[in-house]
């Protein structure tokens, strides 16, 4: 009965004001009814509450202990009810706290730390990390009440679960001027938490910590401080854990391993990748389909695609179970590569283990297909793809209509691009530039540039591919005045002139007798900061070659050299174009320049310039290069020895 006059105010003012008999005491005697005016005082049976006060409120604790009521060997542990009352007051409401102060004063409770940081485990304020701050604010103003180190750590996890970096700085701030004594549980929290959020400072701070509180790492605090230093860029850190886990007692296991081969895949060490991946095999730790993952999409990332197809014959005879994204990988770095058969063989196994492909495998074997020529074929898979019932987006639509487009078949790419205008599929950039080189290359310019225009008007911005295709058609068939205007347009409507741009037109300028056009803008380009490729040399150094300026052609290439440009087969490309244009007397003058100056040995210029006169169908000469000495031998003239010059060719 004291206990429940205690907990139930109400009841106690109920007996207070009673008008009823008195109670019946242990002893044998009563209680006295007391009325409105009588005085806690004149009874000693009431002293406890005088004054009319409240006891204190009771703590609260996530989980009620039943292990003295049932009969068990471990603890038996049901979550509170309280749990779920306080979690339906956690509304995010402008309200919530005064609603909280509300409810735990009506029923005299207060918030332990150990059901505040039950509270900020929950899944509901994980997500919602506003309300998780308000709450443990709100928690920290109790009356004697300190937030413990589950408190702080649990609301850092939910901060860092959401990549609030900032906040958990601040709150982190406040947790090390509270001196908390480390356990291993927080530690491992704490160590994922920064690690996930690239915080190396903290996390290491942490890792101190451990070590002076006395705490051992176990195999999670070594792996969760490995992923937060490789997270961090900080690999040679890593390597250095992982060396001492190497050496002591608690060894590196499958996580640690894939930990340490993301780390030098992500600063580009795949040797070091690939060497830990071995090595795992030495200390008897099997590989999982991570492991191969990771690994596969490293070596796509760096074009090494047969890396990426013996990596998954390597899953493949382990009899692993390979995830639906190491086949888009292999299947599409082999289809990037122009290996279609290839591709197509791991597209048939996948198909074979029963494994669906997706949109993403049939667009890269359409496209492999396409860019071969293989229309057919490319048209059959694509067929395939929609009885299977997977819906073409419109990257698959760009790959036909560009395969139809390179293979002649405008009619049917435009056929193909109307359908899915109809059919709200998105037209864009790529459908274009793909019908302009089209046209173009079929030599109907005049509707490429209605396209281009079309494509303006109906708010696609063009990209440079567009405008590269439309000035190259224009350049082709001698409008280079109209390519010149696209190609000053381009400037000014902010899209950038790339250096095949450049290469276009100066070509163009070129097969226009233009010379001195092409080589402004030849030094425009340079101004502009854009490296020549060996393309565009040999653009240049053809047109100028061609209009009897080879010394200038040399002089260029020579400049080319400190912008660590160095085309090799340059003057190849040279030798080849003068023989071609029945220049001999001019590629005869080139080769002995070269040999002279000691760009080439005589002997490779010897067999270039062979090859260049058959080419031509000059084969006399050829042939009368070829058995003579020219180039390769001496003639002695007195006590001097001089090589035979290739002019001796045209000379003799």
């Amino acid at each position: 009965m004291r206990r429940l006059l205690l907990r139930t105010p109400s009841t106690l003012s109920a007996v207070l004001h009673s008008s009823k008999p008195p109670l019946p005491c242990n002893n044998g005697g009563s209680l006295p009814r007391l009325g409105p005016t009588a005085s806690f005082n004149s009874n000693p049976r009431w002293i406890f509450m005088s004054n009319n006060s409240l006891p204190p409120p009771e703590w609260i604790d996530p989980f009620l202990d039943l292990s003295d009521v049932v009969s068990s060997t471990p603890r038996n542990l049901e979550p509170s009810p309280w749990v779920h009352q306080i979690s339906n007051l956690l509304d995010g409401s402008s309200n919530m706290e005064s609603n909280l102060d509300s409810f735990c004063h009506k029923f005299l409770i207060k918030l332990s730390p150990s059901f505040v940081s039950f509270v900020l485990r929950s899944i509901e304020l994980q997500k919602n990390i506003d309300v998780a701050l308000r709450f443990f604010t709100w928690a920290g103003k109790q009356k004697k009440y300190t937030h413990s180190l589950e408190c702080y750590v649990s609301l850092i996890d939910a901060l860092a679960i959401h990549g609030e970096v900032d906040r958990v700085k601040f709150v982190f701030s406040q947790f090390r001027e509270m001196g908390f004594l480390m356990t291993v549980h927080s530690s491992n929290s704490l160590i994922k938490s920064f690690g996930s959020l690239g915080m190396v400072e903290e996390l290491l701070w942490v890792w101190r910590r451990m070590k002076e509180n006395g705490i051992e790492p176990s195999l999670f605090t070594y792996n969760f401080l490995l992923n937060g230093l490789v997270n961090s860029k900080f690999v040679e850190s890593a390597e250095r854990v992982f060396e001492v886990m190497e050496s002591g007692k608690i060894g590196p296991d499958v996580v640690s391993y894939n930990t340490m081969i993301k780390g030098y895949c992500e600063v580009g060490k795949a040797q070091k990748a690939f060497e830990k991946l071995r090595s795992m095999e030495s200390r008897s730790v099997a590989p999982d389909k991570i492991t191969y993952m990771t690994l596969i999409q490293a070596c796509y990332a760096e074009g090494d695609f047969d890396s990426c197809l013996s990596l998954y014959h390597e899953i493949n005879e382990k009899g692993m179970e390979i995830p639906p994204h190491v086949y888009n990988l292999v299947i599409g770095g082999l289809c990037k590569e122009g290996k279609r058969m290839e591709g197509y063989t791991v597209f048939e196994n996948m198909i074979g283990k029963g494994c669906k492909a997706n949109v993403a495998i049939y667009t890269a074997l359409i496209d492999s297909n396409a860019k071969c020529g293989n229309m057919g074929e490319a048209m059959l898979l694509f067929e395939r793809m929609k009885k299977e019932g997977l819906e073409p987006d419109e990257v698959t639509y760009g790959v036909i209509v560009n395969g139809l487009s390179k293979n002649g078949r405008v009619n049917e790419a435009m056929e193909c691009m109307e359908f899915c205008r109809s059919n709200g599929v998105a037209v864009n950039a790529m459908f274009y530039s793909s019908l302009i080189d089209g046209l173009g290359k079929l030599g109907r310019v005049d509707e490429a540039e209605k396209l281009f225009e079309e494509m303006v008007k109906n708010q696609c911005p063009p990209d440079s591919y567009c405008y590269n295709a439309l000035i190259d058609a224009l350049a082709k068939y001698g409008k280079i005045d109209e390519a010149l205007a696209i190609f000053n347009r381009m400037e000014v409507e902010g899209c950038n002139q790339t250096i095949y741009t450049y290469t276009i037109v100066i070509n163009g300028l070129f097969r226009q007798h233009r010379n001195e056009e092409a080589l402004k803008l030849w030094d425009v380009m340079i101004d502009k900061g854009i490296t020549p490729t060996a393309a565009a040399f040999r653009a240049l150094s053809t047109g100028l070659c061609l209009s009897g300026k080879v010394a200038r052609a040399c002089k260029i290439l020579d400049e080319l050299a400190p912008m660590g440009v160095i085309p090799e087969t340059a003057f190849e490309d040279m030798l080849n174009v003068l023989c071609k244009a029945g220049r001999v007397k001019e590629a005869c003058k080139l080769a002995d320049g070269i040999v002279d100056r000691g760009r080439e040995i005589p002997g490779r210029i010897r067999t270039v310039l062979i090859n260049a006169l058959r080419k031509a169908g000059n084969a006399d000469l050829a042939l009368k290069l070829m058995h003579s000495k020219i180039g390769i031998g001496y003639d002695r003239i007195g006590s001097v020895k001089r090589r035979v010059k290739f002019q001796m060719l045209v000379e003799s």
